[in-house]
């Protein structure tokens, strides 16, 4: 049975639509059939604080502001290979999803001089091309990895790809290189679903509705008649399916309800500074994982906030006004603590999405979490020095078993910085280069490809 046949969808007055999980009782899937495999990427602008994220480096030093790329910290104190995974402070979160995630250590990029450190974090993170080989760019910036994926992974599904983005900013201060991750080619962007209400009727209307509001009412008196055909364990997901839809539909209300209410009042900062951070991710991720379980499709890719903007944000629960993530980089010495804070609330968001998708089942037993790799990283290995090396990656899931978990690879081919007599710190051995870990999902993945942009070989010791 293909996966095309197992997507199911139910249909309400007006055109709406809901697809539907895999339900044993409808056979929609055989309990024998092999999940489809997912690829899904979390982007974090900036960096991190590195001697809260990276193990080996807590007493690391605290770098000063600089635009030259110096490299300062590479997990120094960790041997090169495979280790327990040892969660630092920044990713205390994932405690409970631990054995499902590795930590990976000593990925780079190389920059390509003649345009702006940030320009190059994002539109480039998926790409890894070698500098000056794109000939028709300032950026080394060529076809993502998520759209060579689509063409296989997405081939049966109603989106090959999907983009999803968290920054509802409109006061654009840069180009569209510091804020989109996802491209179709050279200069060729991906544009990503930003408005929570857009995104959910992108995905779930099939046509324009005047009641869009509660959507899912449209089709309840089909589901209510569907679930009497269901057997017990059915009915269970059938209900947390829908509750989970009626929790984005309760969430989405919520924001656009005090977005409305803050247009009303004489704010400093934009309108959206002021929404709740972690509630507008959230919101956002859910219609992720809601498409990759449904089959909507089974690649996508999340940007958390865009690269180098001041605009602030408000980091609920963090601080009582908006603050500029950009701007706290800049000088880690002053703002080293909220910095940190902030690094510890973007793994926090992506452990939740981790966490969701562990309990989410599929035909075989096994979880959504079980058939994707879901990659967290960031184009910048610190947000101070701008540094391309010793980038923070983590890998949850394992592509339906291709590959290992709950492990610290550690990558970099030297024992650490060196410092100067004069105290300055040099630059370290480079480590592998990002594309190679690029290259190994995709071949872990089942596409016959023997290189990816600037990549010297597979990361072997990823793989079962």
């Amino acid at each position: 049975m293909t996966h095309t046949s197992r997507r199911a969808f139910l249909h309400g007055l007006g055109g709406a639509a809901l697809s539907l999980p895999w339900l044993e009782s409808l056979g929609l899937a055989a309990a024998n059939q092999k999940p489809a495999q997912r690829a899904a990427f979390f982007y974090v602008p900036i960096g991190v604080v590195r001697r809260g994220f990276f193990p080996g480096e807590a007493d690391g030093p605290i770098p000063q502001f600089t635009s030259d790329r110096k490299a300062l910290g590479n997990s120094a104190r960790i041997p090169v290979g495979v280790h327990p995974l040892t969660l630092t402070p920044t990713l205390q979160s994932l405690e409970k999803v631990k054995d499902k995630v590795t930590l990976i250590t000593g990925m780079d990029r190389t920059f390509q001089p003649g345009t702006d450190v940030h320009a190059q974090c994002a539109s480039c993170f998926l790409t890894s091309a070698g500098t000056f080989t794109v000939k028709q760019s300032p950026y080394p910036q060529a076809r993502t990895l998520d759209h060579i994926l689509g063409e296989q992974l997405g081939a049966n599904t109603p989106f090959r790809t999907l983009e999803f983005s968290s920054n509802s900013h409109k006061d654009n201060k840069e180009s569209i290189h510091f804020d989109n991750v996802s491209w179709y080619g050279t200069g060729h962007v991906a544009p990503s679903m930003r408005d929570p209400r857009k995104a959910y009727r992108r995905l779930f209307g099939t046509h324009e509705l005047q009641a869009y509001h509660n959507i899912t009412d449209l089709v309840l008196e089909d589901a209510r008649s569907l679930k009497r055909q269901l057997g017990y364990a059915d009915q269970q997901k059938f209900s947390e399916y829908f509750d989970s839809i009626r929790s984005i539909e309760k969430q989405i209300g919520r924001l656009e309800k005090m977005k409305s209410e803050l247009t009303k009042v004489n704010l400093a900062e934009p309108v959206e500074a002021h929404l709740p951070r972690g509630e507008y991710i959230r919101v956002i991720g859910d219609l992720m994982v809601v498409a990759l379980q449904t089959g909507l499709t089974n690649v996508a890719t999340f940007m958390v906030g865009p690269e180098r903007w001041n605009t602030p944000y408000l980091f609920e629960s963090l601080f009582d006004k908006p603050r500029s993530h950009h701007g706290m980089s800049h000088n880690q010495g002053k703002h080293i603590k909220d910095l940190l804070k902030v690094d510890r609330f973007h793994v926090a968001q992506f452990a939740y999405l981790v966490e969701k998708m562990e309990k989410i089942k599929e035909a075989n037993g096994s979880s959504l979490l079980d058939n994707t790799i879901f990659t967290y990283g960031s184009g910048l290995g610190d947000g101070a020095t701008h540094q391309y090396s010793a980038l923070p990656i983590v890998v949850a899931g394992s592509g339906g078993g291709k590959l290992i978990t709950g492990k610290h690879l550690n990558l970099t081919e030297t024992s650490g910085p060196v410092p100067k007599k004069n105290g300055k710190y040099v630059q370290p051995k480079q480590g592998r280069p990002l594309a190679n870990l690029w290259l190994t999902q995709a071949k872990a993945f089942g596409l016959k490809l023997n290189r990816f942009a600037e990549s010297t070989g597979e990361v072997n010791q990823l793989l079962v």
